[in-house]
């Protein structure tokens, strides 16, 4: 296909894109406070300094830090969790029912695998600080199960009146018996 006159400018360019220019050949000034030769300085200067890799101890105290994170989670769930079992009322629906299940499941879950979800972040020197963050946890994922046992009280569940135990009670005997005469 031949490009002759024939076609407007804008066409004529598609087929034949003007030459790149060099950054440095640009006819458009750089903005006050840039200079392009200090880009060039930093990016030689950031190739020179290499990353070095963590020492050990560093390693340690970010272990440490992100098992704090992790015994703190299940407290960073409490208010959400205080908020939907308030906004799920207390009669016995099964939207109300499978939230409290689920509030039930999650810190029983939590309890019983403690060991495995700190497993990752414990190592021989930072043992002597994991047992305070899994204390943490547990405590955590206690709270969480004091949560379930409130409103699981509030939705008249939980034995706790003299009236639910009544098939247990013995019938009293009276001391006197009175007997009325017409």
């Amino acid at each position: 296909m031949a490009i002759d006159g024939s076609y407007p400018s804008w066409a004529r360019e598609l087929h034949s894109p003007p030459n790149p220019k060099s950054k440095f050949a640009s006819s458009i000034q750089d903005p006050p406070g840039f200079s392009s030769s200090a880009t060039g300085k930093r990016a030689a200067l950031a190739k020179q300094q290499a990353r070095k890799p963590p020492t050990p101890e560093e390693t340690d105290i970010l272990k440490v830090k992100k098992s704090w994170e992790v015994a703190l989670a299940p407290a960073k769930q409490l208010p959400m969790n205080a908020i939907m079992m308030y906004m799920s009322g207390n009669s016995l629906q099964i939207f109300s029912i499978m939230m409290v299940f689920m509030l039930f499941k999650n810190p029983l879950q939590g309890l019983l695998q403690t060991n495995q979800v700190f497993a990752k972040y414990e190592t021989p020197r930072t043992r002597s600080k994991m047992w305070v963050v899994k204390a943490v946890y547990v405590l955590m994922n206690l709270v969480a199960l004091a949560l379930g046992i409130w409103k699981v009280n509030g939705m008249g569940l939980l034995p706790t009146t003299r009236s639910d135990w009544l098939a247990w009670e013995t019938q009293r005997e009276p001391l006197t018996r009175t007997i009325f005469a017409f």
